[in-house]
């Protein structure tokens, strides 16, 4: 798979799946565009940092493959632009929640759900408008670095108060896919002639309990797992507490409802057509860290 001859943008390069995609581009000798909220401080080999805000102002040059780590619902603000580059294939990323939290109790969680689902029908129906090829990745929790509002807020939960509250059993199942292997599978996908104008659900290969993952990270904290379980409005007021110690959170009423519902998802078909790989759950200090 040699490199593109011509550039490849990349629209929401700071975020958690940013540096990891950013890497595997670089490692394939890409030269990218890559385009933030914010203005990037610091060099990166072969990228060239732009604000996104610069993306409907002006015109663009030549750019073979775009990449979506944004937000999918805000992709139509760019198609113009994608548009006037002359793209090829667009490859976003989108989120297994659009089918887990259908019917969560949190009307902000059953926001994004609706936002998730009208981002990926306004993408396909502008591809195929406009010949441009489609690739839609829906992942399951993603972790990773430090920086990701999954594990990572189990983690510092932990940090903060030594525990975590668990509702019942906390069986429910499943799969932490690490933000690396997403990446990687996004750049496979992206010169993948199998994936064109498909979508796919991208998970961990490893299957295990919400229990499980949590002693997990208590375990790779090098601390003792202390998992009270606790009634619902406990665990209501816990999190109530948590979201006042840290507004950015997400953890929710909506994360204890499902705390004991399976959310897996086969991979198959991406195997099949990119060579889909990922890693068991085995979060580092790094991924924790917070």
């Amino acid at each position: 798979m040699s490199p593109e001859p011509l550039p490849v943008a990349v629209l929401g390069g700071s975020g958690l799946v940013g540096p990891p995609l950013l890497s595997c581009l670089h490692a394939r000798q890409q030269p990218v565009i890559a385009y933030s909220r914010t203005r990037h401080e610091g060099p990166d080999a072969g990228v060239v940092w732009r604000l996104s805000s610069v993306l409907g102002a002006a015109g663009t040059e030549p750019i073979a493959v775009w990449f979506c780590l944004a937000p999918i619902w805000v992709l139509p603000d760019y198609f113009e632009a994608v548009r006037r580059s002359g793209a090829r294939r667009i490859v976003a990323l989108s989120s297994t929640s659009r089918y887990t939290k259908l019917d969560s109790s949190d009307s902000a969680e059953r926001d994004i759900v609706k936002r998730l689902i009208d981002g990926e029908q306004a993408l396909i129906a502008w591809a195929e408008r406009h010949g441009v090829e489609w690739v839609i990745l829906r992942s399951t929790l993603i972790y990773g670095y430090g920086r990701d509002r999954n594990v990572g807020a189990v983690a510092a939960f932990i940090r903060r108060f030594g525990f975590f509250p668990l509702l019942g059993k906390a069986c429910g199942l499943r799969q932490p896919l690490h933000a690396e292997d997403l990446a990687r599978a996004m750049v496979a996908a992206a010169w993948s002639k199998c994936a064109a104008n498909r979508s796919y659900t991208l998970s961990g290969s490893e299957t295990l309990t919400y229990r499980a993952m949590v002693e997990r990270i208590f375990t790779m904290m090098g601390r003792r797992p202390r998992l009270p379980s606790v009634p619902f409005w406990m665990f209501r007021v816990a999190v109530a507490v948590w979201r006042a110690v840290q507004p950015r959170s997400t953890v929710s009423i909506g994360m204890a409802e499902r705390m004991n519902a399976d959310m897996v998802f086969d991979h198959d078909d991406a195997v099949r057509d990119f060579g889909f790989a990922s890693r068991a759950f085995s979060p580092t200090q790094e991924d924790l860290s917070g």
